[in-house]
């Protein structure tokens, strides 16, 4: 399998530039960085992008341990939840090791573990739960109504203009058509609990293979999900500190994450330098795909004079 990578995020220092890389030719670079060289059985190794200069984006060490884990699982079992600790920053220019352990291998049920490791100490955990297909009771909780289609929204690049954003600068492997003005833009509206949506697809083709699509979603579930704790707040992004603590996801239904899906994302709690953040993933027509939730810190500077 040969999984996803994205541009890293940024600190905004600077003006938006037209990145290197667009469409299918920055997608085939981003799965080309999630894919893992394999040291033993269980041990695989990772690099990271060269985008970010400072740490590892936590969607990219996300999705090259669920990669490692999936290398040890029988394809015919899919994947559908994931629990991770987000525990020290990553070092971009340093190999990430992926020790996997096999936790159990049931009849209907597997589960494996993985420790993301840097410089002798762990970076980030992983557990994993994959299954055998089985038929079952079904129902969804539906879909928005009256959101804009993603073709009658500005991509990404009108809203860089101008603006100085993590987004800045970096290659565009995915295709965001926000709903509403992106918090970190000058045009943002007034404090608001509403969710905050964007339209999401890889910007290119991808193989067939389940798992490329699983492991392009966990990466891009980190993108925007803990900007919306703020939403319900006047503040400047720019002078926020944020990190992602810990992040869980379901998968419910198959999807292809080329094609267009709807990541609906609202804070119901902030207190205590934290924030926890909700994101619901769904199809055009509808259909509840993923549902992602995270708990991150949120440090605001002290203007108390």
């Amino acid at each position: 399998m040969a999984p996803p990578r994205i541009a890293d995020q940024a600190d905004g220092a600077g003006v938006a530039e037209e990145p290197v890389l667009t469409g299918q030719d920055a997608l085939d670079d981003l799965v080309v960085h999630l894919d893992l060289e394999r040291l033993e059985v269980n041990l695989f190794r990772g690099v990271s992008l060269p985008h970010r200069p400072t740490r590892v984006f936590g969607g990219q060490v996300a999705g090259q341990a669920l990669v490692a884990v999936g290398r040890t699982v029988d394809p015919d079992r899919l994947v559908h939840s994931l629990h991770a600790y987000f525990v020290r920053p990553g070092d971009p220019d340093v190999p990430i090791i992926y020790d996997v352990e096999r936790i159990r291998d049931g009849r209907s049920f597997t589960t494996r573990r993985v420790r993301a490791v840097q410089h002798g100490e762990v970076i980030f955990a992983l557990a994993a739960s994959f299954q055998l297909p089985q038929p079952g009771i079904e129902h969804s909780e539906p879909g928005p109504t009256g959101v804009p289609a993603p073709e009658e929204l500005p991509d990404l690049g009108e809203w860089l203009r101008g603006e100085r954003t993590f987004l800045s600068g970096v290659p565009r492997p995915l295709d965001l058509r926000f709903v509403e003005a992106p918090l970190w833009t000058s045009r943002r509206g007034p404090a608001t609990d509403a969710p905050q949506r964007v339209w999401m697809r890889a910007d290119g083709l991808l193989a067939d293979d389940p798992m490329v699509h699983v492991c392009l979603l966990t990466y891009a579930s980190d993108l925007t999900l803990l900007a919306s704790v703020l939403a319900a707040h006047e503040l400047d992004l720019r002078r926020v500190a944020l990190a992602s603590l810990d992040h869980a996801m379901w998968f419910h239904h198959p999807f292809r994450a080329d094609e267009w899906l709807l990541y609906e994302c609202r804070s119901p709690s902030a207190s205590g330098a934290r924030g926890l953040a909700t994101g619901r993933f769904f199809t055009r027509d509808g259909l509840l795909v993923a549902t992602a939730v995270q708990e991150g810190m949120v440090r605001v500077p002290d203007t108390r004079t």
